[in-house]
């Protein structure tokens, strides 16, 4: 079993991480950066290192900085939790030839799915049913325009070493071509040092459904049941639910053998998801596999009982799965609602400050992953994702009635977040009816603004509130000289070493 973990990562996922180690009895190591240095992950681990400044590329993503604090902390693996280089089979293979245990796939089978167009053509072998495109990578116009003539418009531009929607761009006809193509090459060029892209048939509004697998080296794989991601912006998930409201256990089982074969096929071990697109006649098409922890992994932990971190920390060190086919089990309706540091109602405009007041939902069936704490500052060099709520119910009504009173309950005063706009998605008629689609935002997102503004000042009114008596609080703790005193232990805070480096 493996003895010390550094944790690649942070905020919530890297304290979701921390846990199911500390459980286990393994020791964490963490990193942080200049701005992260009080942060919960930072304060949570058995050991924390400076990584460097704020800036991601001076920091995070530093491979030689994480493998050098590694190996100088007695680490003997590497989890790289989701985000930054989590999907980078080069870093994988650095850990590895730095001797330490990668707590993820293998790098050749990270390399060949993430790369989309070895992964679609994996697919076509496999006899998956995929969209209809190309097969190899576009390097001109003329090739893009023959390529349109067999498949029709609309088509979608994709970035082949990418995802998160950078790189992908919608044309409706011949006329636009030329100038979308060179938009989609400069941003996949931006996004990941690489403009290769490839043509996908445009799919109307499907439903985005994913199945997660789990697999070992001695060649058991699971499959669990599917998550519906179909609440999105700009191919950005905010709504997470399992079981879908759209697909049959029929439909389920074949996309679960299927995503059982493409990890066979691409000698996958470990955590990954087979994402699918299902058409308005429950017609399924593999989009991508994700060769890391998913953010929405906790709804499938909800209703399996099945610690997924804790499979990927087991399957790494060389043991079997805890779990197969036969003995997992299916329980109840699970939702999630992704909090981001953003105003979803003003077209997601990124929110920066300091959090003064914070309230934690909670009760039966309610989980809260996040990575948060008074007083933390949330600033602009990192993604937006402030946390995870996540509610259980014996079927979907009752998750979301659960859901919608752990939003009212949840408090973050001193940024906006998302948690009005959830609330408002999970009061839609057409959400609590599960008649929706990847179009939903887009074509409801008015009425969504209108309810808001009817029923969103009882909110508004309790953020004012407790940030008054915050302001009243801070006034009070004011000593003569005018500088705070703070209430957190100093030995949380005194032992954070500096750096290793």
């Amino acid at each position: 079993m493996l003895k010390k973990i550094l944790i690649a990562n942070r905020g919530e996922i890297a304290v979701r991480i921390i846990r199911t180690c500390h459980e286990m009895g393994i020791e964490t190591v963490a990193i942080f950066s200049e701005v992260d240095r009080s942060s919960p992950h930072v304060l949570m681990a058995s050991e924390a290192y400076s990584i460097g400044p704020a800036p991601s590329t001076e920091s995070y993503l530093r491979m030689d900085k994480i493998v050098k604090v590694a190996k100088s902390s007695g680490a003997d693996a590497v989890h790289p939790g989701y985000g930054f280089l989590s999907e980078n089979s080069h870093f994988a293979y650095t850990i590895t030839e730095a001797g330490l245990t990668w707590i993820g796939p293998p790098p050749d089978a990270m390399a060949q799915m993430g790369d989309k167009i070895a992964a679609r053509n994996l697919a076509l072998k496999a006899g998956l049913p995929v969209i209809p495109g190309s097969e190899k990578t576009i390097s001109g116009n003329t090739e893009a325009i023959q390529i349109t003539k067999s498949i029709g418009f609309p088509i979608l531009f994709k970035a082949v070493g990418g995802g998160g929607g950078k790189g992908m761009r919608i044309v409706h006809s011949e006329k636009e071509l030329h100038g979308v193509m060179e938009i989609a090459m400069s941003e996949a060029e931006s996004a990941f040092s690489d403009d290769r892209i490839f043509i996908e048939k445009y799919l109307h509004h499907p439903r985005h459904i994913e199945i997660q697998v789990v697999a070992d080296s001695q060649g058991n794989c699971i499959a669990m049941t599917e998550r519906e991601c179909s609440i999105q912006r700009r191919y950005q998930k905010i709504i997470e639910e399992s079981p879908s409201t759209f697909i049959n256990r029929k439909i389920w089982r074949k996309m679960a053998d299927y995503a059982k074969e493409i990890a066979r096929r691409s000698g996958y071990i470990g955590v990954g998801t087979v994402e699918f697109l299902v058409d308005k006649n429950r017609s399924f098409y593999f989009l991508e596999m994700n060769t890391r922890l998913q953010v929405e992994h906790p709804v499938t932990e909800v209703i399996t009982g099945v610690d997924l971190v804790r499979e990927q920390i087991q399957v790494a060190a060389g043991e079997k799965l805890s779990v197969h086919d036969q003995q997992w089990e299916h329980r109840g309706h699970a939702i999630e609602c992704r909090v981001y540091a953003e105003d979803g109602f003003t077209n997601f405009i990124p929110s920066t400050g300091t959090i003064v007041e914070l309230d934690i939902p909670g009760g039966f069936g309610i989980r809260f992953d996040h990575g948060m704490r008074v007083s933390q500052e949330i600033t602009p060099y990192y993604d937006p994702l402030l946390g995870k709520l996540i509610a259980w119910g014996t079927n979907r009504n009752q998750a979301i009635k659960r859901m919608q009173r752990a939003l009212k309950e949840c408090h973050i005063v001193g940024i906006e977040t998302t948690i009005p706009f959830c609330y408002a998605v999970l009061s839609h008629p057409r959400f609590y009816s599960g008649d929706y689609n990847t179009g939903f935002l887009s074509q409801e997102l008015d009425n969504l603004r209108k309810d808001n503004s009817k029923h969103g000042d009882a909110h508004l009114d309790i953020a004012s509130v407790l940030s008054a008596i915050h302001d009243s609080d801070l006034k009070e703790r004011a000593p003569a000289n005018g500088k705070l005193t703070s209430r957190r232990s100093r030995w949380k805070t005194e032992g954070r070493r500096d750096s290793l480096l």
